[in-house]
């Protein structure tokens, strides 16, 4: 049995969030970002990684097993009358698909909402993604709309479904 350790990331863990981001966006075309990653260099991700630490409303979890970074899943919360709302975004290493990893880590986020005050939460997801369907579906989210043509990856666009879960 593999054991994973769900933690908060931190400024020292930039330079392998980044590494992580490349190789999973070359996995899969789900993500908003390709095997580039983001053009991003580790002093700026570190500081963001401090910006999410210190923040009130938004964390970012890791889910690292023998040191490796294998998931990780983001609560961003929103300003001002927003503020009882925020935005998820969850990503597992393909090699880790149906093994968990994506519960562990809503869990985690779920819990942390309802200990920081966040009442709903929002997500988007290509429409055609479902395993990842079925993971926000198990936790509560409904889907509540859909934006066409919200990809376009080479000459094919691709929907997104619109989903939220409302924890009050």
């Amino acid at each position: 049995m593999m054991k994973v350790e769900i933690r908060e990331a931190r400024a020292a863990d930039a330079e392998r969030v980044i590494e992580y981001t490349k190789t999973i966006g070359g996995e899969t075309d789900n993500l908003t970002f390709g095997a580039s990653g983001f053009p991003i260099t580790v002093e700026q991700e570190a500081d963001y990684l401090e910006s999410v630490y210190s923040a009130d409303k938004s964390v970012h979890l890791l889910a690292v097993i023998d040191g490796e970074i294998v998931g990780d899943g983001s609560l961003s919360g929103l300003p001002r009358r927003m503020s009882h709302r925020a935005d998820l975004g969850i990503t597992v290493r393909k090699s880790y698909w149906n093994k968990g990893i994506g519960s562990m880590l809503m869990q985690k986020l779920i819990e942390y909402a309802k200990d920081h005050g966040i009442e709903i939460i929002n997500l988007e997801v290509r429409s055609d993604n479902a395993g990842a369907i079925h993971l926000y579906q198990k936790y509560g989210f409904q889907k509540i709309g859909t934006s066409p043509a919200y990809f376009k990856i080479d000459n094919s666009y691709h929907d997104f479904d619109i989903m939220y879960v409302d924890l009050r």
